[in-house]
């Protein structure tokens, strides 16, 4: 009996003073053979606790979501607000604009979702159009619920402690004459939705018999701006769409139907390695899809669309019945106000630190499309590198004094990382012995030389959905070990401060990307320069983008989705 008593006594200090332990607690006793079960749920009292800091998140995206996903701690109340109650699997937006996979499938309510976080989150359907920094609110005008009387959207607002802006970007038109009025984008599922509507439009209309050959080509004409993965994929797609399901419905029409594609650079799918490029461009080739190479758009009308040719210099006219415009990522309008606020003019994103927090502000955080890291450079903090380093102060530092930094540096800087894996090189004592053969001892002058060049390995992240869901799961982990982090910091040395940076800086693992081709034919690009092209990357590709999805009900409804069309095709309903 003195053990059971000292059991509970502990375990009941234990509860008071780890609440975060009491959620769920089973009790289990055996006793001659029989067993009892014991639930108990022990609250903390009410005066002990610290009120919650206030989350506000922006945007219901890969970043917002991921965010949201990844939530654990207790200690925050998060208000979510987007316009859509949805999360979209975006990857497999092109694939919805042809019936391969519907929309249904590729969206989870972001309910569902937090739901099963186990933290209070409070969500609105409603679009932010102003951020108050300086009073910590956000301005929002609820979606699709107007005022009875005056007919205007309901506004309102949330205070917060923390934001975490994730509200992704808009296609960026480069302010070419026409395109917001006749082009169509594929970000947003009821873009892809209204893609898929009019190119069976497009059929019915040049189906009918009266129309004369030359209207029937330029309905059947659809044109595609950008040769990224994007346009890539659409283009794909709409070629399978028409040569396996609208030719067996509209056989009179195959022989009008043509897709061109359009990219002002010297290559489609650039990002991706030289292989993949060109087996890309020779596929299309064969596929009849006709890649325009160096055409930079310069107006986009109803009935045609205008391009320059780099190489000649001439202007060429294409009549088209659909554009498909997909050519990289702007800032939304609301962001564009914001970043004058903060001083940031003339950027495509809100810039932010290696801990995804805005420059200009200590309590905001943006993240995904919508961010770009500005990486701080080795060159501007040489001097003080130096210094941190050379504790005695003699003006020159010796290798032991360098390995005791050496770790913060690589942390501080991935460029210095990256530039010793390029070039082969064991660790930092090679780059300065490499600098200065006759020994490891230099001064400040050898070590700006031995750095120099180190600030050229520094890239922008891609605007992609595996960046930001990476970038969610980071700030999620940041956010939920706040306060250990803050009596025991584990971040890198200040190297123009005191003491050590709260967290670790970002870093992006890059995972491999893949390039659909048609045809039941993928290529991609992995880590360790792993290239695989052809219909076995093909069944990878569905394998990863099933493992992907963000509930067991999508991943059931896309495989669904891909059988049902092996087995039947594609819908071609204009419902």
């Amino acid at each position: 009996m003195r053990w059971s008593s000292s059991f509970f006594h502990t375990a009941s200090r234990v509860f008071n003073e780890y609440p975060s332990w009491s959620k769920s607690v089973l009790v289990c006793t055996v006793i001659s053979g029989g067993g009892a079960v014991a639930f108990c749920d022990v609250k903390p009292e009410s005066g002990n606790e610290s009120p919650k800091k206030k989350v506000v998140v922006l945007g219901t995206g890969w970043a917002g979501t991921s965010f949201l996903k990844n939530m654990k701690s207790t200690s925050y109340d998060i208000h979510v607000v987007s316009p859509r109650n949805y999360f979209a699997f975006t990857p497999l937006l092109p694939s919805v604009t042809c019936g391969t996979v519907e929309a249904r499938s590729v969206v989870e309510p972001i309910r569902s979702i937090t739901r099963k976080s186990g933290v209070n989150i409070h969500f609105s359907e409603a679009e932010c159009y102003k951020i108050d920094q300086k009073n910590n609110k956000v301005f929002c005008r609820a979606v699709g619920i107007k005022d009875k009387k005056s007919g205007v959207q309901e506004e309102f607002s949330i205070d917060y402690d923390y934001l975490v802006i994730g509200m992704g970007g808009r296609s960026n038109t480069f302010n070419t004459p026409g395109v917001e009025e006749h082009a169509h984008f594929l970000k947003e599922v009821d873009e892809a939705l209204k893609i898929r509507r009019k190119v069976v439009e497009l059929f019915e209309r040049a189906s009918i018999p009266s129309l004369p050959v030359e209207e029937k080509k330029r309905l059947l004409s659809f044109v595609v701006v950008g040769g990224g993965p994007t346009g890539v994929e659409f283009s794909a797609e709409l070629h399978d769409f028409v040569h396996e399901d609208m030719a067996l419905l509209y056989p009179e029409l195959k022989e009008y139907v043509k897709i061109t594609l359009l990219e002002a650079g010297d290559h489609i799918l650039n990002m991706f390695d030289k292989r993949i490029t060109e087996f890309a461009e020779l596929k299309f080739a064969r596929d009849g899809i006709n890649v325009k190479l160096g055409s930079m758009v310069v107006n986009v009308g109803e009935n045609e669309i205008t391009a320059k040719e780099r190489s000649t210099g001439r202007v060429v006219s294409i009549p088209h019945g659909m554009v498909v415009w997909s050519t990289g990522i702007g800032a939304r309008p609301e962001l564009v106000e914001f970043m004058k606020q903060l001083g940031q003019i003339n950027r495509r994103a809100l810039v932010t630190d290696e801990w995804l927090r805005v420059e200009g502000s200590d309590n905001i955080y943006a993240l995904g499309d919508c961010a770009t890291i500005n990486q701080r450079k080795v060159m501007e903090d040489i001097a003080v590198i130096f210094s941190k380093a050379d504790k005695e102060s003699s003006g020159k530092l010796v290798l032991q004094e360098f390995k005791n930094v050496v770790g913060d540096i690589i942390e501080r800087y991935p460029q210095v990382d990256i530039y010793l894996k390029k070039n082969q090189m064991k660790d930092m004592a090679s780059l300065l012995k490499k600098s200065q053969e006759s020994g490891i001892t230099v001064d400040i002058e050898y070590f700006k030389q031995a750095l120099s060049k180190v600030d050229s390995q520094m890239k922008n992240l891609p605007a992609t959905a595996q960046v930001a869901a990476q970038q969610g799961v980071y700030l999620a982990d940041c956010f939920n070990r706040m306060e250990l982090c803050e009596r025991y910091p584990e971040g890198p040395i200040r190297f123009r401060g005191v003491g050590r940076h709260r967290f670790r800086p970002f870093r992006y693992k890059h995972l491999g990307q893949f390039a659909p081709l048609g045809g039941e034919q993928t290529a991609a690009q992995l880590p360790g320069d792993w290239i695989s092209i052809g219909q076995s990357t093909q069944w990878l590709w569905y394998s990863v983008y099933t493992s992907k999805q963000v509930s067991w009900r999508t991943r059931f409804l896309v495989v669904g989705d891909w059988g049902r069309r092996f087995m039947f095709g594609r819908d071609s309903s204009q419902i």
